[in-house]
This record gives C-alpha cells, structure tokens and sequence, in this order.
C-alpha cells in the first residue's frame, strides 16, 4: 500500500512539474509583428524597381505616342510574372490613365456616336472570353502576347493601312471590337485589331488619340470585371499598383514634354523594333519553359 501511494504522489509531482514548466515557457513567449526577412524582402524590392522601370517606360511611350501603356507594360512584366499577374498590376493604372486621356479633347459626343458598335463588341468579346488567363490553357497566354507584340509592331513597321467606308464603320467596327475583346481577354493586349480600325476611318490627329483613350477605358473597365470574378485583383496588388500608377503619370508627364522636340516616325520606328524583339523573346522563351 506505501509503495502504491509513493507512486501516486510521484506521479504527481512529475505532472505539476511538467505544468510548471510549460507555464514558465509561455511567460517567456512574445508577439512580434511579422516583416518580410532576407531573401523575401529583396525580392519584394527588385519587383517593385521592376514594376517602376516598366511603368516610366510605358507611361514614356503613351505620352509620347498616345498609347502603349498596357503593351509595353504586360510585355516588360510579363518576362519574369505570369500574364494574368502582369495584367492584375497594369489594369488600375491603365483604367486612370486612359480616363484622363477621354477627356482630353472635344471630340467626344462624335466619337460615342461613331465608335459605340466598337465598344459594345470589344466589351461582349471580353465577356465572352472570360476566364482564359485563368483557365487550362493560361500557361499559352505568354506566348500569345509575345506573337501579338511581335505582330503589332511589324505592322506598325510595314506602314500598312486601309480605309474603311464611313457607311460600312459600324458593322465592321462591332466585328472588330468582338475579335479586340477575345484577344485581349486572353492577353490583355487591346490594340489587334482595333487600333489598325480606328486608323482606318479617317479621324484627326487629337481626336484618334481621344478615340483611343475612350476605347481603352471602356476594354480596360470590363477586363478589370474578369480580373475581379477571377480572384486576381486583391489587396496583394495595391502597393505595385500605387507604384505603377505614380511612375505611369511620371512617365507621360515627360513623355509628353518632349513630344515636340522628337523626331515622331525616327522614336516609332525604334519602338516598333524593341517591341518585336521582346515578344518573340516572350514567345519563345515561355516555349522552351512549357516543352523543354
């Protein structure tokens, strides 16, 4: 019976111990806030420089030329993120810049008047797309985009152009908007074949470049609704989006402010060359990633 009892008391004793101790170990606990360590935080660095770097450049070319922000970024981002990464970033700093660009003109009544079956079309194509950079076969998107790239430069070089009659611009704009949106909600590339379209109908200088502001905004606008129906746009995607956005307007406002002392055709036509280069590099690239 004492033994019994002795081994109870020592059982007890080890219990209390062991209690004692733990509780001693969570005294000594602390909360601390979590920050980004290490390699973590570099990377989170050089993204975000890669970010800046790709929107001056961008936000350069559109203040410059009137367009290109999406183009250049996606193409530039695109080479170390995934497409729909890429376009999560563009899709906000894109959306303003090109709101700005919509008002900046007179021309706005007329070309409502004349380019609605375009933005309705490149609206429903998108709809009708949705989905795509998500999808299974996301993982082609990059090289679409490069192919695109590739493709609108080389026309650009070619100086290719036609002319559509103002009678037949409605019909053919609606088809060329619903080819614009299923090409661009799978690459969020806008400009095949819409930007060759509105060249072809005979606006002014300031009001084609009004036209693609309002068409931009309207492309934009409905591929931020995939993005958002998708999961992409988050709150992960506000620090490289306010990024993008501040280097966007810096660079339009110096794009813009030697817009008169450049040589137009001589900045186009190297312009069109870097972006040739850089999509079949994108094109290519991803291939060897997928089957190599």
């Amino acid at each position: 019976m004492d033994c019994f009892v002795a081994s109870l008391l020592a059982k007890r004793l080890t219990i209390v111990s062991a209690f004692g101790e733990s509780e001693c170990c969570l005294r000594n606990l602390q909360i601390v806030p979590i920050r980004p360590i290490g390699q973590c935080e570099q990377m989170i660095d050089s993204m975000l420089i890669l970010i800046a770097s790709a929107f001056l450049l961008a936000g350069f070319v559109k203040g410059a030329l009137g367009l290109g922000l999406p183009t250049v970024s996606m193409g530039l981002l695109a080479v170390s993120m995934p497409a729909a990464q890429a376009l999560a970033i563009v899709i906000v700093p894109a959306i303003v810049t090109n709101i700005w660009q919509t008002f900046v003109g007179n021309y706005l009544r007329d070309i409502m008047r004349r380019l609605w079956p375009l933005l309705i079309g490149t609206a429903a194509g998108i709809w009708l797309n949705a989905g795509s950079l998500t999808g299974p076969y996301a993982q082609y998107t990059t090289i679409a985009l490069g192919l695109l790239l590739a493709l609108n430069a080389v026309i650009g070089l070619a100086k290719l152009s036609f002319s559509v009659a103002p009678r037949n611009e409605k019909w053919v704009g609606g088809i060329v908007g619903v080819i614009t949106g299923i090409i661009s909600a799978a690459t969020g590339v806008q400009v095949i074949p819409s930007v060759p379209f509105l060249q072809a109908i005979g606006m002014e200088k300031d009001e084609l470049i009004q036209a693609l502001g309002v068409f931009f905004t309207v492309a934009t606008v409905a591929l931020s609704f995939n993005l958002t129906s998708a999961g992409l746009l988050t709150a992960a995607t506000a620090l490289p989006g306010a990024v993008a956005m501040g280097c966007s307007f810096a660079g339009m406002y110096a794009g813009q402010a030697v817009r008169s002392r450049l040589e137009p055709e001589l900045f186009r036509r190297w312009f069109q060359i870097a972006m040739i280069l850089l999509g079949l590099y994108l094109a290519g690239s991803t291939i060897l990633k997928i089957h190599g």
